[in-house]
């Protein structure tokens, strides 16, 4: 019999971070179906199924192998006071050996949006990943005009690195991103990008 282990879970001043269980779908897919038009110009094109049980399911069950196989680690934002879905934050693309480095992706519903709850999430997540996970490097990425989410990565410590051309597909074509990256001991300084 293997032994138990925790699954993981932040606490923030004013949220826990944890895994997604599967009581969480409504919650999800109210939130995600009522933010859509605030989110959907910043992420990949939605899948048909992309609000339903059974997907949700999908994630879940994807959330609890990547986190068991420390490929991944996908939070939902759960405000303490009243247990309000707030959004999610996922370091992924967890690499091991000599580049120790994962990807952060993030997203908020609108109406919880400029409050500092992502910046709050963000910054749980590097902490766990440089401590925790023994990290080195944490990378982000966004559309360039995408100001919210390249204000808040700023804010979070994040220098700017660069631009990746056609990085991800966003509502159907291959845009080009900003990248980001905080790494554990920072000794970069201030970054001024034009």
């Amino acid at each position: 019999m293997l032994p138990f282990r925790r699954r993981p879970k932040l606490e923030t001043e004013r949220m826990t971070l944890r895994l997604p269980q599967h009581q969480d779908w409504r919650a999800w897919a109210e939130l995600r179906e009522e933010s859509a038009t605030f989110l959907t110009p910043w992420e990949p094109t939605w899948a048909a199924d992309h609000l339903t049980r059974r997907a949700f399911t999908n994630r879940v069950y994807w959330a609890q192998r990547a986190e068991a196989q420390g490929t991944a680690v996908p939070f939902l934002l759960i405000r303490r006071d009243d247990q309000q879905l707030l959004g999610a934050i996922t370091m992924d693309n967890i690499r091991r050996g000599p580049a120790q480095c994962g990807t952060i992706g993030y997203w908020i519903g609108e109406r919880f949006s400029r409050r500092g709850y992502m910046r709050e999430a963000i910054q749980a997540v590097v902490h766990h990943a440089f401590s925790v996970l023994d990290l080195s490097r944490v990378e982000a990425a966004c559309l360039p005009e995408n100001t919210a989410s390249r204000g808040v990565l700023e804010k979070s410590g994040f220098k700017y690195e660069g631009v990746a051309q056609s990085y991800l597909q966003i509502n159907g074509r291959w845009r080009n991103h900003v990248l980001y990256a905080s790494l554990r001991g920072d000794r970069r300084g201030k970054t001024d990008i034009g």
